[in-house]
This record gives structure tokens, C-alpha cells and sequence, in this order.
């Protein structure tokens, strides 16, 4: 399925897990891919992995917490590849493990900085090309924290409530000037970000909060995001879409 053939799109946080699958997708369904992360050398994997598959990719160097290195990157997407039709604001980060009352000042800022605002200065800089280009499509990631809360977690969860709200507002603006503007919310998954400092014990407790019983992989999410900028999901906007193994049905 080619798709996304001769169209444009960015990725942050590309160079690893839901990120990587999503660049890695869009390239194989025909989009001309930015892969960007602040990991240039994670970025080029993505890209390399994609070039194995006769997909078309360029990495970026990105921080979206700076909003000159947002806007940056998306005039590389418009003078490398001629527009730009979609994007997907993905970059994001964790945080220490700690009570509202006690949270570090410093992390709460970092993470607003990077979750938040970094998806703010997508937004301003994508939705300006797009309207260039003719329309497109956005997704903001969310989680399912966007949803519910998380005890010592009060950053990360603050982030990804608010990324609802301003995808709706958004995508309310935009409606008029064909351009979409969705929310992800995945479940615990698979990815480094998750695992990487993790036992076997605790990655089975999350696993066993979803009622189907395991983590969801980067390629479940891929698939729901895809769609979402796809001309099948073309009356949908301004919505939260969970891929969570039922999750918040409890």
C-alpha cells in the first residue's frame, strides 16, 4: 500500500521505538520521511533502516524544547523534499518517580519544556507549512496518562492531559483549511524508553495491568497513527484515539 506516495513527513523522536515504527511505516507506504531526534546518531539507524527497504529518509537533528530547532527542522522537510503534508509530534520523555509535593523543580520544567511545549512549537511551525502546501495531517502523542492519573508522576501525566486539549483547539482551528489534528494515547509499551531500567518483575506488573494480558509493541501504535493521517480517517479530527489493550476500560 503506497499511500503516503510523494508525500511529506516528520517524525520526532524518531530514532527509536513508536517513533522509528512510525518513520519506518510511512516510508514503506510511500511518504518521503524526516526522521528526526535529538539523537543524530539514533536518527541516521531509522533512516538507514528505512534506505534497506528502498524508502526514502533524511534524519534531522532536533531539541523540541528550542523552538528555533523546531522550525528548523521543518524548513529542512520543506527545502529537502518540496512541502509538507504530515507530521507526527512524538518526542517525549519520563521523569523521576516522585509525590507532587517533592517533585524536583528542575524535571518539572524539563518535561513541561519537552512534552508540552515541544509539541506547541510543532504545531506553529507544521501547521504554517502545511497551509503552504495545500492541508495535511498531525498527530500529537498523548498516552493513556492523558487520560488517568499516575501516582509520582505528576509532570508526564500534566503533559499529556494538556496535549488533548490543545490538539483539540488546534485541530478546531484548522478544520476549515484541510488540516486533521488527532491525539495518540498508547498503553505501557515496549520500547526503551519503557524497558530500559526495568526487571523482568516490574515490566510484568505492567504488562498484567492491561487486560490483554502484555505490553503493546511500537508497531500497534505505528498502525493506529498511520491510519489516523491516512485518507481512510478523512472526517476525523480534533479526537483522542487510545491503543491501550483496554487499559482505561477498567
Amino acid at each position: 500500500m503506497r499511500d503516503f506516495e510523494g508525500k511529506t513527513a516528520i517524525v520526532t523522536g524518531a530514532g527509536s521505538g513508536i517513533g522509528a515504527a512510525i518513520a519506518i511505516e510511512l516510508a514503506a507506504r510511500g511518504a518521503h520521511v524526516v526522521a528526526a531526534d535529538i539523537d543524530m546518531v539514533a536518527a541516521e539507524t531509522t533512516v538507514t533502516k528505512i534506505a534497506s527497504t528502498l524508502g526514502n529518509a533524511r534524519a534531522c537533528r532536533v531539541d523540541v524544547a528550542d523552538p528555533r530547532s523546531v522550525e528548523q527542522m521543518v524548513v529542512f522537510a520543506v527545502e529537502i523534499f518540496g512541502g509538507l503534508q504530515f507530521a507526527v509530534n512524538n518526542a517525549g520523555i519520563g521523569g523521576p518517580s516522585e509525590t507532587t509535593a517533592n517533585y524536583p523543580l528542575e524535571d518539572w520544567q524539563k518535561i513541561i519544556d519537552v512534552n508540552l511545549n515541544g509539541v506547541f512549537y510543532g504545531l506553529k511551525y507544521e501547521i504554517a507549512a502545511m497551509l503552504k502546501s495545500g492541508g495535511g495531517a498531525i498527530i500529537n502523542m498523548s498516552s493513556i496518562l492523558g487520560s488517568v492519573g499516575w501516582e509520582n508522576a505528576c509532570a508526564y501525566v500534566s503533559t499529556k492531559h494538556a496535549l488533548i486539549g490543545l490538539t483539540k483547539t488546534a485541530a478546531m482551528e484548522y478544520a476549515g483549511h484541510n488540516i486533521r489534528i488527532n491525539a495518540v494515547g498508547p498503553g505501557f509499551i515496549d520500547t526503551p524508553l519503557l524497558t530500559k531500567n526495568l526487571d523482568a518483575e516490574t515490566i510484568g506488573q505492567l504488562a498484567a495491568l492491561h487486560p490483554v494480558g502484555r505490553l503493546g509493541t511500537p508497531e500497534e501504535v505505528s498502525a493506529l497513527t498511520c491510519f489516523l493521517l491516512s485518507t481512510n480517517a478523512s472526517f476525523i479530527t480534533g479526537s483522542y484515539h487510545l491503543v491501550d489493550g483496554g487499559y482505561t476500560a477498567k
